[in-house]
């Protein structure tokens, strides 16, 4: 197939659970010889890393580069324009409508948009031209109000209901516009299907078992790991919360346990504001597997957010042990004490950690059952046969059907 392929950021390098979807999807369309045309819309530059990591998987690469945040149309579209913050981030950019004009003269059997706060450049076009496009939400970014809204000051709030609002009316448009909507959870599909009726599948987050398959815990290291991307409010939060309140509850009864944060983004000012010394601010890890092989555990202390969390797979499929909330293994069908430590509130991580320290014959097991679970359900191979029904069907239902 040719496909069209529309994201609003570089899926190189992998600096966030969103981009690895991105790259591996990609990936293993292009492995099973689809032709993929990448147009992106990038705050960063494409530079020769970029090029190489992406050009291979590609008929075309096309960056269109995104205008500075602080820009004074983005200013003014954030508060008077009819759609929320997050589409006019992304929006209101006449090259790159421009560019997707020019390409929609071609042939495209799937043109595929990542995220409904992407596709107002796009949307009027598509109707005009009568194509049809596939839509990804990644999550349902209405249900994000607690974990984006919450740093905003309290004088704010009129706004942040006007914005929530706004969301709301946009996700709609966008869903009712597309011929098909993809959600990343069960969950998250049952809450879209309610408010259009255009159909929602599932298409899996995924994890490269062959990456991660040599890669096993170190029991003997008392480090837990936590891995995010630090442009995203929940990963801010789930930091605050390990620092202040959950390792502090952890070294009453294990001195010994370290925290290692890694991830793209990391704040420099946490060194100073939390600097005991073990915790360890690791910053973006370029090798992410050297870097599990020296913990003994993965904690996945998360209060808000959506979807389901890659962070999480990719721990799961390098055996490490895992304490999660029940957020943070959203959207994957894994049972507390079967596959992982669970806990809602500080004492209960906390007890869950001391737990994975001190008894490693359970740690073993629940990174045993973790992984398998990981490799039969959620390889980024389950991902690309999901997608490829999906773009099957479409493409069958637009082919004429025989006279009776």
């Amino acid at each position: 197939m040719r496909i069209l392929w529309i994201v609003p950021y570089l899926p190189w390098p992998t600096t966030s659970g969103g981009k690895t979807r991105q790259y591996h999807l990609l990936r293993t369309l292009s492995e099973r010889g689809h032709r993929i045309t990448l147009l992106v819309q990038s705050k960063t530059l494409a530079d020769d890393a970029v090029h190489a990591a992406l050009e291979p998987l590609l008929e075309r690469l096309i960056v269109v580069p995104r205008r500075p945040l602080k820009h004074p149309l983005t200013l003014l579209g954030g508060v008077f324009a009819p759609w929320p913050l997050l589409t006019t981030v992304n929006g209101l950019s006449a090259p790159l409508q421009t560019r997707f004009t020019q390409l929609l003269n071609e042939h495209w059997d799937v043109i595929q948009v990542e995220h409904s706060y992407s596709l107002q450049p796009f949307l009027r076009t598509l109707q005009q031209r009568q194509r049809e496009f596939v839509l990804t939400e990644h999550n349902l970014e209405s249900s994000l109000g607690g974990a984006t809204y919450d740093r905003f000051p309290k004088w704010a709030g009129p706004f942040v209901q006007y914005d929530q609002w706004r969301c709301r009316q946009w996700e709609r448009k966008a869903f009712d516009g597309a011929a098909h909507v993809i959600a990343v959870t069960e969950a998250d599909a049952q809450a879209m299907r309610p408010l259009s009726s255009t159909p929602v599948s599932v298409v899996v987050n995924g994890v490269d078992s062959r990456a991660f398959a040599e890669v096993s815990a170190d029991a003997q290291s008392q480090r837990l790991l936590f891995v995010g991307n630090y442009e995203y409010a929940p990963n801010l939060d789930a930091v605050q919360w390990l620092a202040e309140e959950i390792f502090p509850r952890v070294w009453l009864q294990c001195p010994n346990a370290r925290l290692a944060v890694a991830g793209y983004g990391l704040p420099e000012h946490w060194r100073t504001r939390w600097p005991d010394e073990r915790i360890e601010w690791l910053g973006f890890v370029p090798d992410l597997c050297a870097l599990q092989r020296r913990c003994a555990g993965f904690v996945a202390a998360l209060r808000h957010g959506g979807g389901s969390k890659l962070k999480v797979l990719e721990a799961m499929a390098a055996g490490l042990p895992l304490v999660s909330t029940a957020q943070g293994v959203s959207g994957l069908a894994v049972q507390p004490q079967a596959h992982y430590l669970a806990g809602e509130s500080t004492e209960a991580l906390a007890d869950a950690i001391v737990r994975l320290l001190d008894e490693p014959s359970l740690a073993r097991q629940l990174a045993d059952a973790a992984r398998d679970y990981a490799r039969q359900y959620h390889d980024w191979a389950v991902a690309g046969n999901e997608l490829e029904h999906i773009y099957r069907t479409l493409l069958t239902a637009k082919e004429p059907q025989p006279c009776a």
